[in-house]
């Protein structure tokens, strides 16, 4: 068994005992694997593992590994910072993007979103640690941005992101993936359809699906170490 394959087991293998632990159904949350600095050949061991969905930080990297493992049929998610004069291979490569942080991007993501492709799906990235290093809107400017991705065309609002800052804790970690639940919820009973829930990583996946994570997204656990920037 490769270690690609073996680390993808132990992942699944934790999801469905940390959901075991919070009495959710394993179903409810989908493992979404990082693939940032990794060669297309090891998305490609990862994909014969069963994997579907890969997530990537880095525009240039992520297009060019969509379009060597085409042959594939994976779905590809992109989760990492989004300058406005990037967004175009953006909408035409990816699924989902996780990281929108501000109307601007949201606006361009929907003008350049191709006509053939289905709705780019998309989740708000909030700032729940408040930290300045950090993409995503504040949990106060959420609502009406929110409210305002919804209403473009060639997009869905699915739901929120966060990227907390390291806990060394459970109770800090269990707390800021909590706010962003909290928020979805307030955004819900606002009248939004919100069912996504992007927060936990590999140190803290189990935390992340006690307060009600929907996707963990996944790297170090399932590849090993970053590599050199690709």
């Amino acid at each position: 068994m490769t270690s690609i394959s073996a680390n993808l087991q132990a992942v699944r293998s934790r999801i469905a005992a940390a959901c075991a632990a919070a009495g959710r159904d394993p179903g409810q949350v989908s493992l979404l694997a990082v693939a940032k600095t990794w060669p297309a050949e090891a998305v490609r061991q990862a994909a014969a593992c069963g994997q579907r969905a890969f997530g990537e930080n880095y525009v240039q990297e992520g297009v060019a590994k969509a379009a060597a493992l085409a042959d594939l049929g994976l779905e590809w998610h992109f989760i990492g910072p989004l300058q406005s004069n990037k967004t175009r291979p953006v909408a035409e490569t990816f699924a989902w993007v996780h990281s929108v942080d501000r109307l601007k991007l949201a606006e361009r993501l929907s003008a350049q979103r191709p006509a053939g492709l289905p709705p780019l799906q998309v989740c708000v990235q909030v700032n729940v640690s408040g930290e300045a290093s950090k993409s995503g809107c504040t949990a106060e400017e959420a609502p009406a941005l929110c409210r305002a991705v919804a209403a473009l065309p060639n997009l869905r609002l699915r739901g929120l992101m966060a990227i907390p800052e390291p806990a060394q804790e459970s109770a800090r970690a269990l707390r800021r993936f909590g706010e962003l639940r909290a928020l979805r919820d307030r955004l819900n009973e606002a009248g939004l359809q919100l069912d996504t829930l992007s927060m936990g990583m590999s140190d803290d996946l189990e935390d992340a699906i006690m307060a009600g994570a929907t996707i963990v997204r996944v790297g170090t656990a399932i590849f090993g170490e970053r590599q050199q920037h690709f």
